[in-house]
Formats: structure tokens, sequence, C-alpha cells
């Protein structure tokens, strides 16, 4: 995800109100998240649907990976090279 411009990507709620469809046009065009804020502080984050979707698939990845490394720690998984012994096995017949 590129990184924020403070001056470009922090803006008040009441401007993005005023500007709603030119906001979504630069999140689109720059790929940058729009940080809202509220009375001073942070209050929501827009994001380009291809990058929150690319958030989203990256989160499921990384909670799978701490399952099964989890899984094994309990050993209640099978080892990467067991799995691959078995199925270059079961390829061969």
């Amino acid at each position: 995800m590129p990184t924020i411009k403070p001056s470009e990507d922090v803006q008040p709620l009441s401007a993005f109100r005023a500007n709603v469809a030119g906001f979504l046009d630069q999140v689109r065009r720059t790929k940058r998240p729009l940080v809202l804020t509220q009375h001073g502080r942070g209050a929501a984050i827009l994001l380009d649907l291809d990058q929150y979707e690319s958030l989203i698939d990256e989160v499921e990845l990384l909670r799978d990976v701490r399952q099964a490394r989890s899984e094994l720690e309990r050993g209640e998984g099978i080892p990467n090279d067991k799995v691959l012994t078995e199925l270059r096995s079961h390829l061969r017949k």
C-alpha cells in the first residue's frame, strides 16, 4: 500500500462531505488511503476497492499461516516435507 501523504491524504470530514466525488477520484487515482478526521482526531479511512481486497487477502493468508503454525506446535498438522513426500509418491503411481 502506498505511503500516506499527510498534506493530501488527511482531510476533515467536512471537506470530504463537500467534495465526496473528488476524494473518491483521488483515492482511485493514487491508490493511497484517505484518512478522515472529526474534531481533529482520526475517524475513518477510505480505501480503493482493489487495495482493500488485497489487504483482506493478506490478512486471511496470515491468519492461515498462524493457525497452521499453532496446529504444528500442538502436533496436529502434517509437516511440509511429509506432505511433499506423500504427493510425490502418489504422482508416481
